[in-house]
């Protein structure tokens, strides 16, 4: 797949909530994640795809999410930029509260590589 059909098949699949999906087919099983911050007791980056869906757990069993939006992709070169907006509730504070976010995604033959998300930490 080029990188555009990467990107549009990473939006298609997340706006029908199919995350997972996008990691079993999208995802190269050497990924690396990396966050605008770490995460309660955890790196910023993750290595692989099994440390990948880890994090995924650990989001999903710590929020609550109540609606998600995602748009785009805007590619570039081996590069596309999609956009997310959820409305979540954090569930250890109970915490309610907006998240914007975009995450840029690299792609390597047909697979994406790196992802790298990008959102306020204030």
């Amino acid at each position: 797949m080029t990188t555009l059909e990467v990107g549009k098949k990473l939006v298609e699949l997340c706006k029908q909530g199919k995350t997972q999906e996008v990691k079993e087919t999208l995802y190269s099983q050497d990924i690396c994640s990396v966050e605008a911050g770490a995460p309660a007791g955890q790196d910023r980056a993750s290595y692989a795809l099994k440390a990948v869906e880890a994090k995924g757990k650990w989001w999903a069993d710590n929020h609550i999410i109540h609606s998600a939006v995602t748009e785009g992709p805007w590619p570039h070169d081996d590069r596309f930029i999609v956009k997310f907006v959820y409305d979540v509730t954090n569930k250890p504070s109970n915490r309610r509260f907006t998240m914007d976010e975009m995450g840029l995604f690299t792609v390597q033959n047909g697979k994406i590589v790196k992802e790298e998300f990008f959102y306020s930490m204030g």
